[in-house]
């Protein structure tokens, strides 16, 4: 890889990620007021969840939805430049990151995803959906098999493509095993994504650091489309979380937290690091666990290990400033990310 090639793939990286921050930016203001206007506010459920209504209740009706923002102005980039390509193809085809090889499933993934949320955020706006909450647990883990077995066959039976990669061990092959890994890794990491959307700025800054980490894979691969394209989505990322820190001005909502929960679980599969994804997320895999674990304690034990899962909720019954939370979180994150990062590097060298 030139040195020259490095620097044009960094450049557009760079030039579209702060095209997509500012075109957020932009946005934004537009959005709060249709948000406003149509009363898309958050609802603040009670029953079942006493302690987070109790530090919650005072933000109902702050609008929800938000996460529009980071997904429209990903495809509004998209769309763009793809169209502009075609028109003028020697001067924006050097901008054009729409490619099939890298960018067509990601991107897909990221729309499709981004509906259903959408879908089941106006559901619990309209308090639709069982207990009038939107969609259960169960009919959105449906909805993450559905989306996520699209993708795992495009993968084995599209691109013929069943092996995975253990960092220090070397690929393995699965065979038909490909279609459960991938299945599991992208519902679970869209799950994960959804838990820890529960504090203003937490999801937002977590998977700012997965997305990081992500580009800087995707680019040493020489996946430069692939890298751009998270690019765009970081630049969108950093404008939402411009509003969404303590006090939030919107939340994220499943729309947002789907979108990019599925997306990464994507990207994990496309990069072949499924396995450094515990490390690019460990704060929505703590997260998980701390909901299994109280989910099984309560069931067989008749106790709860915390007062409140997932466990963002058990620091904030203990007395932690919601603000306290979501900071150190964020450097668990930035931590937990570089180690993993370093993972990634040591293992490309050996």
């Amino acid at each position: 890889m030139s040195f020259e090639l490095i620097i044009l793939q960094l450049s557009r990286l760079f030039i579209l990620s702060t095209v997509s921050f500012i075109l957020s930016l932009l946005l934004t203001p537009v959005l709060l007021k249709i948000l406003s206007k149509y009363n898309v506010g958050k609802q603040i459920r009670i029953e079942g969840a006493p302690i987070f209504a109790s530090f919650h209740q005072k933000k109902e009706g702050t609008p929800t939805m938000g996460g529009i923002l980071i997904w429209l102005t990903t495809a509004i980039i998209a769309f763009a430049v793809f169209i502009l390509s075609k028109i003028f193809d020697q001067v924006f085809d050097y901008f054009n990151f729409v490619s099939r090889p890298q960018t067509y499933l990601p991107l897909f993934s990221l729309i499709g995803a981004a509906l259903i949320g959408l879908a089941d955020d106006i559901f619990g706006v309209l308090k639709r959906g069982p207990k009038g909450g939107g969609l259960s647990v169960r009919q959105k883990l449906i909805l993450y098999f559905i989306i996520a077995l699209v993708g795992a066959s495009w993968f084995y039976f599209k691109l013929n493509w069943d092996v995975v990669h253990i960092p220090f061990l070397g690929d393995i092959s699965l065979g038909p095993w490909y279609i459960l890994f991938f299945i599991f890794v992208v519902v679970g990491t869209a799950h994960a994504t959804n838990l820890t959307d529960g504090l203003d700025g937490l999801a937002g800054g977590v998977m700012l650091f997965a997305y990081l980490a992500m580009a800087v894979v995707a680019f040493v691969q020489s996946r430069f489309d692939l890298a751009t394209f998270i690019g765009v989505i970081l630049g969108a990322l950093l404008a939402f979380l411009w509003f969404n820190i303590h006090p939030a001005r919107f939340f994220m909502g499943d729309t947002g937290s789907m979108a990019l929960g599925i997306t990464l679980g994507v990207l994990a599969m496309y990069t072949n690091t499924a396995f450094l994804l515990p490390f690019f997320a460990f704060i929505p895999l703590v997260e998980t666990l701390s909901v299994i674990v109280q989910l099984i304690s309560k069931k067989f034990r008749k106790k709860k290990v915390f007062l409140s899962s997932p466990i963002h909720h058990h620091f904030e019954a203990i007395g932690w400033p919601e603000e306290k939370i979501t900071m150190r979180f964020w450097i668990i994150s930035a931590i937990s990310t570089v180690f993993g990062l370093v993972i990634f590097f040591i293992d490309k060298i050996l």
